[in-house]
């Protein structure tokens, strides 16, 4: 990898719950991976598509590779 090379999101494979999304972002973003998770559940109690972007970045996003 090069060392100007943009950092790519990708579903985690070690820190999941259920696909790998918010382990995935929270890796990216460099947080932990419960904020993430809180930030999704509260968004879709609160009447945002949740769950909606959860499905379509499960589908979206790519595997983290293994190495």
């Amino acid at each position: 990898m090069e060392l100007n090379s943009p950092k790519r999101l990708f579903r985690s494979r070690d820190d999941r719950m259920l696909a790998g999304v918010c382990g995935g972002i929270a890796n990216h973003m460099v947080v932990d991976p419960t904020i993430v998770r809180l930030i999704f559940i509260i968004g879709t109690f609160l009447g945002f598509a949740g769950v909606l972007v959860y499905l379509i970045m499960w589908i979206v996003v790519p595997k983290e590779r293994e190495f």
